[in-house]
């Protein structure tokens, strides 16, 4: 019988290849064109101090230590569970860990400046989630920030990136996880929608960005006819960051 330590450990030992097809070599030029919609999506949310202490928590194939390394930030340290990833961030910065990102959390208590953990919380249990929350906010300095990526349970497409992968445990909306992180100390909290970049990425994202107004008008619409009032966050991707006390 497979437990579900037994399918983490089947799943992430090649998780690079078998569900982000990536290869074996870093790609700087491919990393560069999916960071730039990042300056829009983090936008006032990244330390002024490029000698901040910023750790990522499953970092995958290094492409967030390399828009951070890429804009000056010289204090980068990561952990991922996946040996081929870990294998393939370590082409970015030296310092990413092969281990439980709860471990490692729970050995920095105090370090950290930034803490940014992309596509990672929607993988735990619920326990386990909210287990990671106050471990972030532990291993936060007082004014730290975390900044969360995960699919959307508010999106009429998020079940696409539920179902996307198996380890997906659960999905979250912005209240819900919003709450979550307020129960866990963080204030200052901000959900923010990840649609296309207005304007500094391409003509042809700013051209989508129009076309997804519109459209989301129009889900508002439907929203505001069924319960009253819309829903501040509708991409089938969103963000959350929060600010330790």
């Amino acid at each position: 019988m497979t437990t579900g330590s037994d399918l983490r450990e089947n799943i992430y030992s090649e998780y690079g290849r078998d569900f982000q097809d990536s290869g074996d070599i870093f790609d700087p030029v491919a990393a560069d064109r999916w960071g730039k919609a990042y300056d829009w999506y983090f936008r006032g949310w990244l330390p002024t101090d490029k000698a901040a202490v910023i750790g990522e928590l499953a970092p995958g194939m290094g492409k967030m230590l390399y828009f951070l390394k890429v804009r000056g930030y010289t204090n980068l340290s990561a952990v991922d569970i996946s040996p081929d990833q870990v294998r393939m961030a370590r082409q970015v910065t030296d310092d990413v860990a092969l281990g439980s990102a709860l471990e490692w959390l729970a050995a920095r208590k105090g370090r950290f400046d930034l803490l940014i953990a992309l596509d990672l919380i929607e993988h735990f249990t619920r326990p386990e989630a909210l287990e990671f929350l106050d471990l972030c906010y532990a291993a936060l300095k007082p004014g730290g920030r975390l900044i969360l990526q995960t699919p959307n349970g508010d999106s009429p497409f998020g079940l696409q990136h539920r179902y996307n992968d198996m380890t997906h445990e659960w999905c979250f909306n912005n209240n819900l996880l919003e709450r979550l992180m307020r129960r866990s100390g963080f204030e200052s909290i901000e959900g923010r929608e990840m649609g296309p970049p207005p304007l500094g990425y391409s003509l042809k994202a700013t051209a989508r960005f129009m076309i997804w107004r519109v459209a989301r008008a129009l889900i508002q619409l439907v929203n505001i006819a069924e319960q009253g009032g819309p829903e501040p966050v509708l991409t089938r991707i969103f963000l959350m960051s929060g600010v330790r006390r």
